[in-house]
């Protein structure tokens, strides 16, 4: 059973080994790096075989999200940081006179807290650790408690390769991570719900520890396809995606919003895209992932039961399995439930709009929670650029889905109520250090500018200065 004093021994001893310096070395923090890739790799097939048993995935779809997106950010991240950690030189100006230089060093945290979810529990755990090593930061995993087998593999991991003074895995619900957060860590990282999130932030309050948040969205993210959008390439890639994971990812499309022009159309190429990739009955293939508990299973079989007079394709589930079939549901209008909530499964609602009215739509969409992303497809490419680059959401694609944060250099993060900070190579070292500036001053040539008394021309300089 884990206790309060269990956690606070952790921290204690992650404490005492940060003061020691170490994790400030570069060289340090990059050979933990390399270690921390060699254990993925060492332990690739315990992995697969874990997510298989947690979601029901596939052992290609595991490499896709969880193995080789760890080792892709693990790569950048060493070749980079040596380059992110240079303390920046900046000039001084002329009020700073006689100082010439001032600098700008990027300090750790000290020790950080990582709370995972289970839909990732790789990548969204070891994906975080990379960043906070980087830093040079000590950091402990709260891992989910719903992903248990992944959990498991997660610690023997760790264990194998960290010594628990520097990065340690802590398993339990929220009552344990409750218990984390109140050990007084020097940064949290949390990905998970905007509810959970809200209850993260105000505990982290009491210590007036800093936060970094990746949430879903609370209204959930949308696609929107307009009436001139490549239909068949549409539906192809969000029938793709809404089967990743069964539906079970924070950036995945909540609710399409179609052309009501096109839309029969569209339908009719997204229910055949579904029975291309994932045969006739999802439900017997298994490469179909699953949900993760029995009461995911029932929240989602309860939502689609309400909407069971409009679903037009699948709506069907096991559960012995947990698996549920993508699921289109329509038409449905843009104020009903469904479309007002984070769903986190197969259901897919699709929404019907007026082309000519799409401004209309997009007031709606503004007017709800950020969502912490935004797919729309269209040849309007000027039109398009213009709706992308006014309205705020965490991130996005054109005519594509969910790459958007598998690209190098970019960052990834929500806004509002899908989240604050934003993390992937240099903006994951940039989220888990401090930038401490400090000015070189001399002892020469010092003006008298700034002290009493206030006489002469002073006040002409001083205005001269800071023009």
């Amino acid at each position: 059973m884990i206790t309060q004093e269990y956690i606070n021994g952790i921290l204690d001893q992650q404490k005492k080994f940060f003061k020691t310096g170490k994790t400030l070395d570069l060289s340090f923090r990059i050979r933990q790096l390399k270690r921390l890739k060699s254990a993925v790799i060492q332990y690739e097939d315990e992995i697969k075989n874990a997510l298989s048993k947690d979601l029901g995935r596939h052992g290609a779809e595991a490499y896709f999200c969880d193995i080789g997106t760890i080792i892709l950010e693990i790569n950048e991240t060493i070749e980079g940081l040596r380059k992110w950690a240079k303390p920046e030189t900046h000039f001084s100006g002329l009020t700073c006179f006689p100082s010439i230089i001032t600098k700008v060093y990027k300090m750790p945290y000290g020790n950080t807290l990582i709370i995972s979810p289970f839909n990732f529990p790789f990548t969204l755990s070891l994906g975080v650790l990379i960043p906070a090593i980087a830093g040079g930061n000590t950091a402990v995993i709260k891992a989910s408690s719903k992903s248990s087998y992944s959990t498991q593999v997660l610690k023997k991991v760790v264990t194998a390769f960290f010594p628990t003074k520097y990065v340690a895995v802590i398993d339990g619900g929220h009552d344990v991570a409750d218990m984390c957060i109140e050990a007084g860590f020097d940064k949290i990282f949390y990905t998970g719900s905007p509810k959970v999130g809200k209850h993260v932030m105000e505990m982290a309050s009491k210590n007036l520890t800093p936060v970094a948040l990746e949430l879903g969205g609370e209204n959930g993210n949308w696609c929107i396809i307009r009436k001139d959008a490549n239909l068949k390439d549409a539906a192809r890639k969000i029938a793709f995606f809404k089967m990743l994971n069964s539906g079970q990812i924070c950036i995945n499309i909540n609710q399409i919003a179609v052309a009501s022009e096109i839309a029969d159309r569209f339908i009719e190429l997204l229910k055949g895209e579904f029975k291309r990739q994932i045969g006739d009955d999802a439900l017997v293939n298994s490469e179909y992932p699953r949900l993760i508990t029995k009461s995911a299973y029932d929240k989602c079989k309860s939502e689609c039961d309400l909407y069971k007079d409009r679903v037009i394709y699948g709506g069907k589930g096991d559960p012995q399995s947990l698996r549920f079939q993508p699921t289109i549901i329509y038409p449905v209008k843009d104020d009903e439930p469904i479309v007002n909530h984070e769903l986190f499964n197969p259901l897919l609602p699709i929404v019907p709009f007026e082309d000519n009215e799409v401004d209309k739509l997009l007031n709606t969409i503004e007017s709800r929670h950020h969502g912490l992303a935004l797919y729309i497809f269209t040849e309007n490419i000027g039109w398009v650029q213009k709706v992308m680059s006014t309205m705020q959401f965490g991130g996005g694609c054109i005519n594509e889905v969910c790459l958007h944060m598998m690209v190098k250099g970019v960052p990834f993060g929500g806004t509002g109520h899908s989240g604050m900070g934003a993390y992937h190579g240099k903006w994951g070292f940039m989220e888990f250090t401090h930038p401490t500036t400090v000015l070189v001053g001399s002892s020469r040539f010092n003006l008298p500018l700034r002290e009493h008394p206030y006489k002469g021309i002073k006040l002409g300089l001083i205005r001269l200065f800071e023009r």
